[in-house]
């Protein structure tokens, strides 16, 4: 929940300050209401792709990690066979 709470805090706050610039009414404007959107939309494209781009790597450490074991355990030692 804390997570959540974090990234949502960060897309808010990013947003707002990107996109909102007109204090005098308390309605957006249609462009600030179009940057807005453009704005989250992208924020969260963003945040799933670092997503993706962090389960591949760690994918790739635990396939790495499960080949260094895999050559470790073959072989020599007590009863490899040198």
């Amino acid at each position: 929940m804390r997570d959540f709470m974090k990234f949502y805090s960060n897309l808010v706050d990013r947003c707002f300050n990107d996109c909102i610039n007109d204090f005098t009414s308390k309605t957006l404007t249609t462009k600030e209401e179009t940057c807005i959107q453009r704005c989250t939309d992208k924020f969260l494209k963003h945040n799933e792709r670092v997503g993706q781009r962090f389960a591949e790597y760690n994918q790739n450490m635990a396939a790495q990690a499960q080949q260094n074991l895999g050559s470790r355990s073959g072989g020599g030692g007590w009863f490899g066979g040198q």
